[in-house]
């Protein structure tokens, strides 16, 4: 997949251009019909179908203190993105000088630097431009001034007609419905992290672990998991620690994402590692010593064993 960067490269591909832009936040299962319609009507004129995106959030920059936790920051988002077949995204940097732009101005710059722009097709709640005040209508307005086509994707809903959206999923996994939270997403809900040195307390007590600097911001309820990993295009199966380490640590200012991989011994630092939760297997508890807590990851371990023959 390609990364484009800015506005101006989308001159240097072949037209008609196809836009589906959208923050994409999860790329959940009604960001995936934006993304697929997008593509098949791009396939269907011998165009080429491009993803727009934004980085970070908006509401990133917007108002920070009302932002939403990510469910996929930038890196995770390309990479699901990328996983749909994606041929070209455009990763636009959404800072307080991008979010003055009018709402026709950036489509100008959409118009001018795509030979020719075909068709812009987007989620029918988006909106977009300086002060929000983009949205479908003043879309189709200017897609007649300008000759491209616009398709404003419906909700897409659950059996229940619940609406799938990005609001909904983050109640879901915050709440430790991972079920309906895939089921939302139309894949399973995981975290991407960075392996970072920690205090190799998990070595010394038999059951070395990986700490992760998550790149996601919404995390299931603390507690340990049975979980799988996915480094390096394989996946292995672990168990994982989420919370705040009370036997060893008196600090609640910050969770820890945790790893212990079965059967596994190589150096992993630096390298980015995706976590999908698949059994919740106890809460996080207080033991009154390393040993108690050897033992009991040693249960956890085996229940994990278990669970890999099932």
């Amino acid at each position: 997949m390609e990364t484009l960067r800015s506005i101006s490269e989308l001159s240097k591909l072949r037209g008609p251009i196809f836009l589906a832009i959208g923050v994409f936040d999860g790329v959940h299962r009604g960001h995936q019909a934006v993304i697929s319609t997008s593509a098949e009507h791009a396939q269907s004129a011998n165009g080429t179908p491009v993803v727009v995106t934004f980085d970070p959030h908006p509401m990133k920059v917007l108002r920070p203190r009302e932002a939403p936790h990510l469910l996929t920051a930038t890196q995770h988002k390309i990479r699901l993105i990328r996983d749909l077949g994606v041929q070209h995204l455009l990763v636009i940097k959404f800072d307080k000088s991008f979010a003055a732009t009018a709402p026709e101005n950036f489509v100008q710059q959409l118009v001018t630097n795509s030979k020719p722009l075909r068709e812009i097709c987007v989620g029918h709640e988006w909106s977009f431009g300086k002060d929000r005040r983009g949205n479908l209508a003043l879309l189709r307005k200017l897609g007649a001034q300008f000759d491209f086509h616009v398709v404003g994707i419906p909700a897409v809903t659950l059996a229940n007609g619940e609406p799938v959206s990005s609001t909904a999923i983050r109640r879901a996994v915050e709440a430790g419905d991972l079920a309906k939270a895939a089921e939302m997403l139309g894949h399973q809900y995981t975290i991407l992290g960075t392996v970072v040195h920690g205090e190799r307390l998990g070595k010394k007590i038999g059951f070395p672990t990986a700490n992760l600097s998550a790149h996601s911001e919404q995390f299931p309820p603390n507690g340990v998991y049975f979980a799988q990993a996915t480094l390096s295009g394989a996946t292995y199966p672990g168990v994982v620690n989420l919370g705040y380490r009370p036997t060893v640590s008196s600090d609640k200012s910050e969770r820890v994402l945790e790893i212990h991989l079965l059967d596994f011994d190589h150096e992993i630092y630096g390298k980015d590692v995706e976590v999908r939760f698949v059994r919740y297997l106890r809460p996080e508890q207080k033991f009154e010593n390393l040993d108690g807590l050897a033992r009991q990851i040693e249960s956890d371990v085996e229940q994990a064993r278990q669970l890999c023959a099932t």
